[in-house]
């Protein structure tokens, strides 16, 4: 009767003071989020007194049919270019849905890079006013402040004037593409988001911004 809980976020089957097992109750949901980023699903098989089988499906490429894909200027995957070349860069995470936020923060670590979070548009704007970003990756629906409002005042701060400002959103109507942009926003990326197309378009604008000839790409190679 419980087992309809355990993909919930911030949700466990345990919720007494007494408990027996630590945890938070994140990792089924984001394990379940990030199967289906991946076009699968994940679930639970339980029969009470004999045990339970978790499973998850995932759709996944042939190595050797990417390896046929792209130029051959681009022989290294965005991943791996930027583990390699952009150590030392720091983002801003603006995301208020903790299940995003930690697959987000995910796909960032395994890049190995530096990032800092922020659960709303006032605190993104507290952060960015006192910290510079090299990139900073904006939901666009959020309480206290959007991100439409808190990319046009990062846009009005000498330090962020330039700074690529990615929008993550589930929105991804025509007219929420022209919102973002006109609010000062650089691309858009639609949740849930694909790792591949995160990678490549925040090495799209580093490169760019960065003018670095030997990561072997430009805009038009990362389209």
């Amino acid at each position: 009767e419980d087992m309809q809980n355990l993909f919930v976020p911030f949700q466990q089957v345990d919720n007494s003071l007494t408990r027996q097992y630590e945890g938070t109750g994140l990792g089924l949901a984001i394990t379940r989020k990030i199967a289906q980023l991946m076009q699968g699903d994940a679930g639970v098989v339980s029969e009470l007194g004999r045990g339970s089988t978790f499973w998850f499906t995932a759709r996944l490429k042939n190595a050797a049919a990417n390896a046929l894909e792209g130029s051959s200027a681009f022989l290294e995957d965005a991943e791996t270019i930027l583990r390699e070349q952009y150590q030392e860069k720091r983002y801003l995470l603006v995301e208020d849905e903790p299940v995003n936020l930690e697959v987000a923060k995910i796909y960032m670590e395994d890049i190995e890079q530096q990032v800092d979070v922020a659960m709303n548009g006032s605190e993104a704007l507290e952060l960015a006013r006192n910290r510079h970003y090299d990139l900073i990756l904006m939901d666009m629906q959020m309480p206290v402040m959007d991100g439409l409002e808190a990319t046009r005042q990062i846009r009005a701060l000498a330090n962020h004037a330039k700074t690529p400002i990615i929008a993550m959103t589930a929105n991804a109507f025509e007219e929420d593409k022209q919102r973002c942009y006109a609010a000062g926003m650089n691309d858009f990326l639609t949740k849930p988001v694909d790792p591949e197309a995160l990678f490549k378009t925040i090495l799209k604008w580093l490169s760019t911004s960065n003018a670095k000839p030997e990561a072997g790409v430009g805009n038009n190679s990362l389209r």
